[in-house]
């Protein structure tokens, strides 16, 4: 099509930069940040937190927006697609903002856990901007801007880190939810203004019931996994979650085969799809679980003559540093890839890396130089990974099917990185040795671990090769065709 000096096309895309795009861009990156602020900064005051609500169970404080997040994301993902993606952004980003001032103000555990319940809202930003661009950009572009947008905000994020510290010191943890709510309200008001709304919708009614029945079942499930390891596997909390996770997601399945427009249609999902989450699933457990153990060999002395360490071999902090460098990278520019060779082909090569890196690590395990290396590609990992998946999944979904998509992504994201977590945790403890009085992590506990981390990373790429084969196979058929396959 013939583009006007505006780098709009005929259909109104961008398919060039400008300085609209550009704020776009600016205005969906911070969108980005504020979902950091909510879900994994008040890991930086975690220990403040325990201290003031006086407990020692940090999965209710740290795990819990989280796991609500999973359960905002298909009603939110789908709200999207029926009542306008920009609408629903500004809502989860007020939701958002109100979990934090109820965090902040709250007197007791239970209302401060209400507040992240309200935070896990944010989670929704992240496939909700993915949607917003893929609406208003032509793909050969967009594929680029996503990578720019959900990786870009990772270097406000390392700078917030030593603020977060200072502010707390001075004024307690609440100023970071001060600061998050403050900042969700901003954005809130500057995506109003400066976005513009959907002009393709789903036809239909939002299906509340089938959305809270998977949401929560899938919060359920997924928080007896997280929390039965802090309160007891067999402990009556964890054990509810359980039971009624089970039967909310057995409920859900039962209704929505018998609903002309359920909220997913599995049955038609389509198998590129479906090799498409499964890979995101699996290769996002890997490099989560290997971010948890990057810090935790880090704390540990090679003298010690366990076969793994760092701590003396000099300055650890760039080990924590150079993931986040690396997801800036990452994420760009597997988005000129995809652009250039598809975005099936820019997952297999991001989920090839990973495994690689993951490999890698029983040397970096004990070589620091090794270590900084590998967490730089792991970093560059992240950012390619999620970049890819969510084009990968948006070129499988009709315009009008971005939203419920895209949120399938994330939640695979997150059901990934608490499944590895908790196996990897699992390894790590049932392999404990004591030196000099001590108890610490076996090195048949760590590399057991790694092994894990790999063996999902190579599954992930025997998926990921099925998946290019068949986009390959399928290249010649109409785009009709290949969207109603998707969906």
């Amino acid at each position: 099509m013939q583009e006007t000096g505006t780098g709009h096309d005929q259909a109104g895309l961008h398919t060039r930069w400008s300085g609209p795009l550009i704020g776009l861009v600016f205005v969906l990156a911070m969108v980005n940040f504020v979902v950091d602020s909510a879900i994994t900064a008040p890991l930086v005051v975690l220990p403040e937190m325990l201290d003031h609500f006086g407990t020692d169970q940090p999965a209710w404080l740290n795990a819990t927006a989280m796991l609500a997040g999973v359960m905002w994301a298909p009603l939110l993902g789908k709200s999207a697609d029926i009542y306008g993606k920009r609408r629903v952004l500004v809502l989860t980003l007020l939701l958002s903002g109100a979990g934090a001032v109820i965090c902040a103000v709250a007197p007791n555990l239970w209302i401060f856990v209400l507040g992240r319940v309200l935070q896990g809202a944010s989670l929704a930003a992240v496939f909700l901007s993915v949607a917003i661009i893929r609406s208003v950009c032509a793909p050969r572009i967009g594929m680029i801007i996503v990578g720019i947008v959900t990786s870009g905000s990772a270097v406000l994020n390392i700078a917030s880190r030593f603020l977060i510290e200072k502010l707390a010191v001075e004024f307690g943890f609440q100023i970071l939810f001060v600061i998050s709510a403050a900042v969700a309200a901003a954005m809130a008001v500057c995506v109003r203004s400066s976005l513009p709304e959907s002009a393709i919708r789903t036809p239909g009614r939002l299906d509340i019931g089938g959305a809270l029945l998977l949401g929560g079942g899938l919060a359920g499930t997924l928080g007896y996994i997280s929390l039965g390891s802090d309160l007891g596997w067999l402990a009556i909390g964890p054990l509810a979650l359980l039971a009624g996770g089970a039967a909310a997601l057995a409920r859900w399945f039962l209704v929505s085969s018998r609903k002309p427009d359920p909220l997913i249609d599995v049955a038609n999902l389509g198998r590129p799809l479906v090799l498409t989450l499964l890979v995101v699933f699996l290769a996002a457990g890997s490099y989560q679980s290997m971010l948890q153990l990057i810090p935790l060999i880090g704390d540990v002395s090679a003298g010690m003559g366990l076969g793994y360490g760092l701590a003396d071999q000099g300055s650890v902090a760039l080990i924590l540093a150079a993931p986040g460098i690396g997801v800036m990278l990452g994420g760009p520019v597997s988005g000129w890839v995809a652009a250039r060779v598809g975005p099936a082909l820019t997952l297999a090569g991001s989920v090839t890396l990973g495994t690689a890196v993951t490999l890698g690590m029983f040397i970096g395990a004990s070589q620091l130089a090794f270590a900084l290396c590998f967490a730089f590609l792991l970093g560059v990992t992240v950012g390619a990974l999620g970049t890819s998946g969510f084009n990968m999944a948006g070129s499988l979904a009709s315009p009008e099917r971005q939203g419920i998509v895209s949120s399938l992504v994330m939640v695979m994201v997150s059901i990934g990185a608490v499944v590895l977590n908790f196996v990897g945790a699992a390894v790590l403890k049932s392999n404990t040795v004591t030196v000099g009085g001590e108890t610490v992590y076996s090195a048949a506990g760590v590399f057991g671990y790694i092994a894990i981390a790999s063996g999902a990373f190579a599954a992930a790429v025997v998926l990921a090769v099925m998946l290019v084969r068949r986009t390959r196979r399928g290249h010649g058929a109409s785009s009709a065709d290949l969207v109603r396959n998707a969906s």
